[in-house]
């Protein structure tokens, strides 16, 4: 079986963006985060077996480490064609592209119900409430659990905005996320942000 520590390691020799958009606010996550996150979900039964939706996967660094975990099925939605032909690369460079389906969509209009959601959404702060149409898409379709990306200071928006939605939240990681420069105006290499990565649970309903 896979190690945390070695997931990081595969995760970290994948492709990242060409040219990362502005305003689509596309960022590597980081491997070491990725990895601290995805192994939350396996160990809380989120990943083995289960078909999973990584919502705006850019590169495919949740799903790729989902699937390296045991993820049955992992949809890929993303609706940047450059990002999607990355990530397909990277799943081939690691021969599991079978556990794969590649999906060119905007996130608002993917209606495929799956047990798992993971997801490092757009924090919002280039377009507005993009991080809600994530939050608002993944409650949609998760049967079970939501593993999802965030700015720390926004934690009372997302929990209060997932109860209003049938899901609690069980589990916080909290990073200092850091942040590659990848435009010309960007005057540090790396930045930190402080980021957490919320698991909510969807609340079952007695009869």
């Amino acid at each position: 079986m896979i190690t945390k520590s070695k997931l990081a390691i595969e995760l970290s020799k994948l492709r990242p963006f060409e040219n990362p958009k502005l305003k689509a606010e596309q960022y590597m996550t980081d491997s070491e985060n990725a990895a601290e996150a995805l192994w939350l979900a396996k160990m809380r039964g989120d990943i083995d077996g289960r078909t999973i939706a990584d919502l705006g996967c850019g590169t495919g660094i949740l799903g790729i480490g989902a699937i390296l975990l045991g993820a049955d099925k992992v949809y890929f939605v993303d609706s940047d064609k450059t990002a999607l032909r990355i990530c397909r690369e990277n799943l081939e460079k690691l021969g599991i592209e079978k556990n794969a389906e590649i999906v060119l969509s905007d996130v608002t209009k993917f209606n495929i119900k799956v047990s798992t959601v993971i997801q490092n959404p757009p924090f919002g702060t280039k377009t507005k409430h993009a991080d809600r149409e994530f939050l608002e898409k993944a409650f949609e379709i998760s049967q079970d659990a939501v593993h999802t990306f965030h700015k720390l200071e926004t934690r009372e928006f997302v929990e209060t905005f997932a109860r209003q939605r049938g899901f609690v939240p069980t589990n916080l990681i909290k990073f200092e996320m850091p942040l590659k420069a990848t435009q010309k105006f960007h005057r540090s290499r790396i930045r930190r942000i402080s980021v957490g990565c919320w698991r909510f649970e969807k609340i079952a309903i007695e009869n």
